[in-house]
């Protein structure tokens, strides 16, 4: 039986690089998919590991139907076995509902692949929805570190190394920006709650001792 399944972590947990692989597998033993992404760190219609691997994919940008898209390519003699969706906690909630939808009515596996959070620990409006309506949910092994050597659980935005947790909900950028762009940091609960990204804890133990010392 075909399923909906979300797999979610962090940023940095190689969410792309398995979406890439279940995609390579597949394509391996003669099926054909459809890969859906928004907003990927390599541009429009791409979806890309940090890893340095990259494919096309198609832009599921405000408004597309992604259910329409897939029934629109097998009405034109097109073959569609599965269907992947990277960055998934940017979808609309309706178009996680056509995601169900191709599932359920085209009898098709769907692979979607995002973060449960944003910078402010908020669940995305998309990832939510598949919370509420997939099938199965997997949280990725691979566990990415804060720098601390904490396992990861938070994903910070930071500008010029800081961190804010004011602003829009999404704003495109990567772990691995430099310090004076808008970046992402992956941190700990303990340092998110503290707004303590690597800049600022290098910075600090680089601080000379403030503190009163007595010559006695």
């Amino acid at each position: 039986m075909s399923e909906l399944v979300f797999f979610s972590g962090t940023m940095d947990c190689g969410k792309s690089t398995l979406a890439l692989q279940i995609g390579h597998n597949r394509s391996a033993r003669g099926l054909q998919g459809v890969i859906f992404t928004r907003d990927d760190r390599a541009g429009e219609g791409k979806l890309s590991s940090r890893l340095g691997l990259v494919t096309e994919a198609v832009e599921a940008g405000p408004g597309r139907d992604l259910y329409g898209y897939v029934v629109d390519q097998v009405s034109r003699g097109g073959k569609v076995d599965y269907v992947i969706v990277d960055e998934a906690q940017f979808l609309a909630p309706e178009q996680v509902d056509q995601l169900a939808r191709i599932v359920d009515d085209l009898d098709l596996d769907v692979f979607a692949f995002g973060i449960m959070t944003d910078f402010r620990t908020r669940l995305f409006p998309g990832s939510q929805r598949l919370i509420e309506l997939a099938d199965r949910l997997e949280t990725l092994q691979v566990e990415a570190m804060c720098w601390c050597g904490a396992r990861a659980t938070h994903n910070a935005r930071t500008v010029g190394g800081a961190m804010v947790v004011e602003g829009e909900q999404v704003v495109v950028g990567d772990v691995n920006r430099p310090a004076e762009d808008v970046g992402y940091e992956v941190l700990c609960r303990r340092h998110h709650r503290r707004r303590m990204t690597s800049a600022s804890a290098h910075a600090g133990a680089l601080s000379p001792d403030v503190l009163p010392v007595s010559a006695g």
